[in-house]
């Protein structure tokens, strides 16, 4: 199949030839048609499976056929959980509308909102937002959401895991009734579904990929070692690997940043981001990681979710989340895109249980390593000291460095 047999038309059309696309996703395939039909839609996709085009494309060709009103009021509403995701979605929309009479912008909390206001002034056809900064805004009377005609909920799954219910109630209680909704949603979680049944009507439902699976090209490991020496053993890994771009996710912003710390002190150039980083650190951090000028981001599961990072092939669980689907979210960071890519865990003994979970909800046994020399003080099912007699495998940490770089001059 091709983008010219989904219905789009020839402006849209110039906008994927110039970004260099020829065939659409599973996802964009399926969710782009009944959009344009105007019916609400409730889609479930991995990451990295090219939905955030499937609801922006579609989008556009709806708003691009009616007659543009002079004071342009916004019709088009798009709520992400996070400001990386805001602008990225963004990103996406200005890419795809570059042939259409169209205006768009972002807000999002962290900065200075006078500029964002300013914006919204002068005319905006589509909304990029995040909940907080959304409502302020409001209140503060600098927007009108009484002409917005379709709204998408993304990310909708890590919305509520941030405790956006009551922000999108509010949000929902100031817009029109009669609209189209479009929810995407990594899983079709309890709430998630809860959370449709009270905005959608009759939704299509459409879905790229089992529930809280993983994309088929990532490699996943877990090596189990102590917590104490995680991280000299995460810095042998990337010095011995050559390791020229890795996502580390931790548990603590505290955490994250110490880590950070003692990457730049082993000659490894390094950032972290998480939510007390001022919004102009985190643009600088993954614009410095995107370009290659740093190694290692270390980020924490709010920080990192939605971000965008082209072929990127390492991701480390430095600590394991203590919620099995965001191993499913963290390690959807590589292999996106059908690009292949290596996901490793640190696993310590007190964090057993969490990988329990996670092979529960896969419903596949991860597979487990030890590294020489780093041999965890006790075994896995009894607790007691373990011998080194028992571990004769040698690990040594792959080298993609080869594939990394035919990957990326593509």
């Amino acid at each position: 199949m091709s983008f010219n047999t989904l219905g789009l038309s020839d402006a849209l059309l110039r906008a994927i030839d110039k970004k260099g696309y020829t065939t659409p996703s599973l996802i964009q395939e399926k969710a782009i048609p009944p959009i344009l039909e105007r019916k609400d839609v409730l889609a479930s996709a991995q990451t990295g499976t090219g939905k955030t085009a499937g609801f922006t494309l579609p989008l556009l060709q709806i708003l691009s056929q009616e007659k543009t009103l002079r004071k342009r009021p916004v019709r088009a509403l798009i709520l992400t959980p996070t400001r990386e995701l805001a602008a990225q979605v963004l990103d996406n929309v200005r890419a795809y509308s570059v042939f259409l009479d169209l205006r768009s912008m972002v807000i999002f909390g962290g900065v200075n909102d006078k500029p964002q206001i300013r914006g919204l002034r002068n005319g905006v056809d589509i909304l990029v937002a995040t909940p907080g900064r959304l409502l302020d805004l409001h209140n503060q009377k600098a927007l009108s959401l009484a002409s917005i005609e379709i709204l998408v909920l993304d990310e909708a799954d890590r919305m509520l895991d941030m405790g956006f219910q009551r922000d999108i109630n509010r949000i929902l209680n100031l817009l029109p009734r009669k609209r189209q909704n479009l929810l995407f949603s990594a899983t079709f979680s309890k709430e998630i579904k809860q959370l449709a049944n009270g905005i959608l009507h009759r939704p299509v439902w459409v879905e790229a990929a089992p529930e809280n699976t993983t994309a088929e090209k990532v490699d996943q490991k877990i090596y189990r070692v102590d917590q104490k020496r995680k991280t000299e053993l995460i810095i042998k890994f990337i010095a011995e690997g050559n390791w020229q771009q890795v996502l580390v996710f931790t548990r603590t912003k505290h955490g994250a940043n110490r880590l950070s710390e003692k990457m730049s002190k082993a000659g490894i150039t390094a950032a972290a981001i998480h939510g007390n980083k001022s919004q102009g650190a985190r643009t600088k951090a993954l614009g410095g990681f995107k370009k290659g000028a740093i190694r290692v981001l270390v980020a924490t599961d709010i920080a990192a979710r939605g971000l965008d990072i082209p072929l990127l092939p390492h991701v480390v669980n430095f600590e394991l989340p203590n919620i099995s689907e965001d191993y499913v979210h963290r390690i959807g960071r590589t292999g996106r895109a059908g690009a292949s890519g290596e996901a490793i865990s640190l696993v310590s003994q007190e964090e057993l249980s969490y990988v329990r979970g996670i092979e529960r909800l896969l419903g596949e046994k991860l597979q487990s390593e030890i590294v020489e020399g780093f041999e965890p003080t006790t075994s896995p099912e009894s607790n007691k000291p373990i011998s080194r007699n028992n571990y004769h495998r040698k690990t040594k940490p792959k080298n993609n460095t080869r594939n990394y770089n035919r990957r990326s001059r593509k």
